[in-house]
């Protein structure tokens, strides 16, 4: 019952304006007053300290800051040349060409609206001017965007490793399969529709410039090699490899001559920025999970959903489909605040690990972001691209059923995301 005010507040301040985390924080302190738990709101900082004073926590704004930095520094811009030099040959090279940078950027960034917006500021105009159309364009530039959150580093790994207790170190290395999965079955459709629609091949380039891109590149490539064999081979924890990933930027960018002083201060405002809004969100969630555990909410709700048959397989449909929905209408940390202290405990207490979860909850609320209507990455590319929305939704239709297939796998094949993990060591 108590979970009942949550829900009708929420609402009402939501569609008011208000901010989420004043939102959850609220309504969950009223929540105690009408569970008649009052007492229990004494221990509410400490549980909110708790709850956010976390090593692992650390290393979200850290590689917000390396990825800040890297995008003002030059970096991004050599990993899209050679990209373009690897793929551009190739028949639709230029839409494998977004797919690949799409898979180097998410090493950097991990996250799917900067890469969007980023590549149709730049690959989009490039792909019309070739011969191919703006909707395609702008379609597949929403489509490979979705790589971003599952391949490590991942914010939103971080954030969901804090919201449910997870190693983030197993979800980083549970993601590397996925998201290289993801990117085959986009290059396998990108090849497909090149052929159907004949799309254009782009120049060869020459084996010398190839190599020289790779060499200038370097820098910018053996970054999220540092990140990801650093925690593999338990040489760095994920928040030490995040120093480790900000100190290769700005050499990175010392190395590219794009880094000033000017772009550090900019990089460290927005990281301030958006840390600041992640942890006062997690602040709220903690009060809410606080009393989620005072009622036992999610045994609960397992048990409801046991007596109506969603268990097994069933419930992670039911899972996919509202995290699928969420990611529609919601921003990423927003959705993972709201639902995973809810849902997620319910799939693990009905067997399911929280490792494996984690993934398959990534790939549907990124899902969720290239799926109209309300798909934010359509959005984004729309704007930046000047592409009608309707009109890269249409032709986004198709990549996003091959994504669909590809979380389905994901879903019902859990050893493609644990395997990586148990091989190392960090599940057993």
């Amino acid at each position: 019952m108590a979970a009942i005010p949550i829900l009708i507040l929420s609402a009402l301040l939501l569609s008011g304006g208000a901010v989420l985390a004043h939102l959850i924080g609220a309504a969950s302190i009223l929540s105690f007053v009408a569970a008649d738990r009052v007492r229990f709101l004494a221990a509410a900082p400490q549980r909110i300290i708790a709850h956010i004073d976390l090593f692992s926590i650390m290393s979200m704004p850290l590689f917000i800051l390396a990825g800040e930095i890297m995008n003002r520094a030059g970096v991004t811009q050599a990993l899209l040349d050679l990209a373009m030099a690897l793929m551009a040959r190739l028949k639709g090279g230029l839409g494998h060409v977004n797919i690949l940078t799409s898979v180097f950027f998410a090493g950097i960034s991990g996250s799917a609206m900067a890469d969007a917006a980023s590549v149709s500021n730049t690959l989009v105009p490039a792909m019309k001017k070739a011969g191919y159309s703006l909707n395609y364009a702008g379609a597949i530039t929403a489509a490979s965007s979705v790589i971003g959150p599952i391949i490590p580093p991942s914010i939103v790994m971080i954030f969901y490793g804090a919201l449910m207790n997870t190693s983030v170190a197993a979800l980083f290395i549970a993601g590397i399969i996925p998201g290289l999965l993801m990117a085959l079955a986009l290059f396998g459709a990108n090849a497909y529709m090149a052929h159907k629609h004949d799309h254009p091949s782009g120049e060869r380039v020459p084996l010398r410039e190839i190599l020289r891109r790779a060499v200038y590149a370097l820098p910018a490539t053996v970054i999220p090699v540092i990140i990801l064999s650093g925690i593999v081979f338990g040489i760095m924890t994920p928040t030490e490899a995040a120093g480790v990933a900000v100190c290769c930027a700005i050499i990175a960018g010392i190395i590219y001559g794009q880094m000033t002083w000017g772009k550090l201060i900019e990089s460290l405002e927005r990281t301030a920025i958006l840390s600041g809004s992640i942890f006062i969100l997690l602040s709220g969630v903690a009060i809410f999970g606080y009393l989620a555990g005072l009622e036992q909410i999610p045994s609960k709700l397992a048990q409801m959903l046991i007596g109506l048959g969603f268990d097994g397989w069933k419930y992670l449909l039911l899972l996919n489909a509202v995290f699928l929905v969420a990611g529609m209408f919601l921003e990423v940390p927003v959705a993972l605040a709201l639902l995973v202290p809810l849902l997620v405990p319910t799939g693990i207490s009905m067997g399911a690990d929280p490792v494996h979860l984690g993934i398959v909850i990534v790939v549907n609320l990124t899902l969720g972001i290239v799926t109209p209507p309300f798909g934010a990455a359509l959005l984004v590319v729309s704007a930046v691209s000047g592409a009608p929305y309707w009109g890269i939704a249409r032709a986004a239709a198709p990549f996003l059923l091959v994504q669909l297939g590809v979380l389905m796998v994901l879903t019902f094949v859990p050893e493609i995301s644990l395997f990586l993990p148990r091989l190392t060591g960090f599940l057993n």
